[in-house]
């Protein structure tokens, strides 16, 4: 099963000069819950992006087209296609991200678990692909208010391919 997570404003905005746009603790939480014990696959600028590189409890797969990239706790593959193909046929795998990655992913894609921010941030430059509503259905969603430690109200929504 390969499914994409991320956190996505209104205008599908995801990063600004490769950092995140939102600091939401809960969606980290879930984040973290739903991807330790499985495979993670991100293009090398979001690996870049995590403040202690590979994340601990997950098998780190970083796309490049730079032969010589390598990083602790990683594996590195040329292409989405090369990365998949290296998986277990049963294995769980969660695409986090870049945009280019995020776009190249969607046609295989299973399910998506997104984190729908009630925000449209000044700045942007990393954007979540368009959907076609017509290829997905929601599966689950729980929506949530502001708080002391969230400034936006925001959605879980987990949705999978209609078949």
């Amino acid at each position: 099963m390969i499914s994409m997570i991320a956190a996505v404003a209104r205008n599908g905005a995801i990063g600004f000069e490769n950092k995140l746009l939102y600091w939401l603790p809960n969606d980290l939480k879930r984040f973290k819950a739903l991807t330790t014990g499985h495979t993670i696959v991100m293009g090398r600028r979001t690996f870049e992006s995590l403040p202690k590189g590979a994340l601990p409890n997950r098998r780190n797969v970083v796309l490049t087209r730079n032969t010589s990239f390598a990083a602790e706790n990683t594996e590195v593959f040329p292409s989405l296609e090369a990365a998949l193909a290296s998986c277990l046929p049963d294995e769980e795998v969660f695409v986090i991200g870049g945009a280019s990655v995020y776009a190249e992913a969607l046609p295989v894609a299973d399910r998506l678990c997104l984190t729908l921010v009630e925000d449209t941030p000044a700045r942007a430059d990393a954007f979540f692909p368009w959907l076609n509503p017509a290829e997905w259905r929601v599966e689950h969603e729980e929506h949530h208010g502001t708080d002391d430690r969230h400034a936006f109200p925001y959605t879980f929504i987990d949705y999978v391919r209609a078949r």
